[in-house]
């Protein structure tokens, strides 16, 4: 699970908005991690907000697996990450296999 500090809660919802690589990869990376496993709703990031210090845990749907990769595999290709673009497509492609 990915962890890190933000000011304020403004702060953290800026960095969602404006898609932040760094929760994309956070999530991105709990995905393939967990291509495999059976538990449902899976930890992806922890977020300390400073200010109101209060820690904010996302965790990923297995059912929005999908959505979650299509969704944030242009952002990895506007950061040129292809490599990890390759995974994201073949992760895809075995999620949709095995919904058949």
């Amino acid at each position: 699970m990915e962890e890190f500090s933000v000011n304020n809660m403004e702060e953290f919802e800026n960095m969602a908005e404006n898609g932040d690589i760094r929760i994309a990869k956070a999530l991105v990376n709990t995905i393939l991690q967990n291509l495999k496993g059976r538990k449902r709703h899976i930890p992806a990031l922890s977020v300390f907000v400073e200010e109101e210090e209060l820690i904010l845990d996302v965790t990923v749907d297995r059912e929005d697996f999908i959505f979650v990769l299509e969704t944030n595999l242009h952002k990895f290709e506007v950061h040129e990450l292809y490599e990890e673009c390759a995974e994201i497509v073949k992760a895809i492609k075995y999620l949709k296999e095995k919904q058949k």
